[in-house]
């Protein structure tokens, strides 16, 4: 009896991709972490490229390529780019993909390893490898959308896996996903939890950081420290008079906003402003007269 039956063209779902780059792999392990979600959502979506969870690809189950067969309804990207080949790579998953969405803050927003976009990146590949010269990387750390058309950002370090699924559903639905644009500010008013800069001084990102974490850290009496990203349109300005007035160095504050999202193109005037605050500071204290002696 013949029992090879080929392909099972039966099966409408629309297909789901999910793809690495230099990342820590736990934006895409959010969605293996949706446990019960995830039973429902497998009953409406095909996962068809997810490495993270199998190596096939495929109702046949033939073994799955680096870069995908295609095509994709839709792909779910993690990580920067930092390769050639990985630059080359995502041009290619583009081609493949219906929708192309980036999930945490490496894809969105360089990630952590984009602090090589500040530093000598020669000197660092001397310096850890003991064969630097096997070492192939770019200068820099990447967003997604550098490279390629993105259809949708989703913010975090990790993400939310609620709003993940919301993204999925979304597409499934034919619809914008409804993901909040507001600052971390307005998720601490939810929760009833007390401005820590007006009641305490406490340096907190809040204002200028996307929503998206449950306002957790100012919760515990901690300042935000921006790891969902930046707002669409923050207000740096008044964001970094207001650090440096809660007591944080001009280096801090540089530190702070080059942390999960160091190359987020919003974030790119924050050393001109720092400079611009610090003279201010300066010229304050100049200015000031002295006591008596």
């Amino acid at each position: 009896m013949d029992t090879d039956h080929g392909p099972d063209t039966t099966d409408h779902r629309p297909t789901l991709a999910v793809w690495k780059f230099a990342s820590c792999d736990g934006c895409q392990l959010t969605l293996l972490d949706c446990e019960d979600e995830l039973l429902a959502l497998t009953d409406r979506v095909r996962i068809e490229h997810f490495l993270e969870m199998s190596a096939a690809e495929g109702p046949d189950g033939e073994r799955a390529e680096p870069a995908g067969r295609g095509p994709y309804d839709l792909s779910l990207v993690e990580g920067s780019i930092t390769t050639s080949e990985d630059a080359e790579r995502i041009r290619h998953i583009r081609r493949i993909s219906r929708r192309l969405v980036t999930i945490g803050a490496c894809a969105t927003a360089g990630g952590i390893q984009a602090l090589r976009n500040f530093g000598d990146v020669a000197e660092f590949r001397a310096a850890v490898y003991a064969r630097p010269e096997y070492i192939s990387t770019l200068d820099t750390s990447t967003p997604i959308a550098a490279h390629v058309p993105v259809d949708f950002e989703l913010r975090g370090c990790p993400i939310d896996r609620g709003q993940l699924l919301e993204v999925i559903t979304a597409h499934l639905a034919g619809r914008t996903p409804n993901v909040p644009r507001h600052s971390v500010c307005f998720e601490c008013k939810r929760r009833g939890t007390t401005c820590i800069t007006v009641a305490h001084g406490t340096p907190c990102l809040g204002p200028v950081t996307h929503a998206g974490c449950g306002a957790l850290c100012p919760a515990f009496g901690r300042g935000c420290y921006g790891c969902f990203g930046p707002t669409d349109h923050p207000n740096l300005r008044s964001m970094v008079g207001e650090l440096r007035h809660d007591g944080m160095s001009e280096a801090d504050i540089l530190r702070v906003f080059r942390t999960f999202n160091a190359a987020a193109p919003e974030y790119a005037p924050v050393p001109e402003l720092t400079a611009e605050a610090q003279d201010r500071l300066q010229a304050e204290q100049d200015t000031t007269p002295e006591g008596p002696a």
